[in-house]
């Protein structure tokens, strides 16, 4: 039996995967930044396109999820499509939060597309000063 084969097949398979659209079982990553602060960290993630009410936050412990939902565009019966190349579906991340970050009290802003978490520092974390104590007095051992 004799069969064709076509080197470009299994490389368009393998683009098509990558860029085919997250779904909530497998979701594709989004681009982020994270940097300190002063007494906080922040961590902005792109997700341009996407509404607020489509992005969920969830904290568990000390891991951190971000889900956001990019959907498309309602379009009327006589729109005809040309070219399509933004990124629909579901997009994620987790970042492994360290124990000395307050999660409780983790704050997001939402706007022009980029989501804002600000993540401050636990008192218990923060450098402090320990005062030294001194004995005044004198002590004498008698015999």
């Amino acid at each position: 039996m004799l069969m064709r084969t076509d080197p470009f097949r299994e490389l368009d398979r393998l683009a098509q995967q990558m860029m085919s659209p997250g779904t909530w079982s497998r979701p594709s990553a989004m681009p982020m930044d994270a940097y300190r602060e002063g007494d906080e960290y922040v961590v902005a993630f792109d997700l341009p396109g996407v509404t607020s009410d489509a992005i969920d936050i969830d904290v568990e412990r000390n891991m951190l999820t971000v889900k956001a939902e990019r959907r498309p565009v309602a379009k009327s019966d006589d729109v005809q499509v040309e070219l399509s190349e933004r990124p629909l579906g579901v997009f994620s991340r987790q970042i492994v939060l360290a124990d000395t970050l307050d999660t409780e009290h983790i704050q997001a802003h939402y706007d022009a597309g980029v989501l804002t978490l600000r993540i401050p520092i636990a008192e218990r974390a923060k450098p402090r000063k320990i005062a030294v104590g001194s004995g005044s007095g004198r002590q004498e051992i008698s015999g």
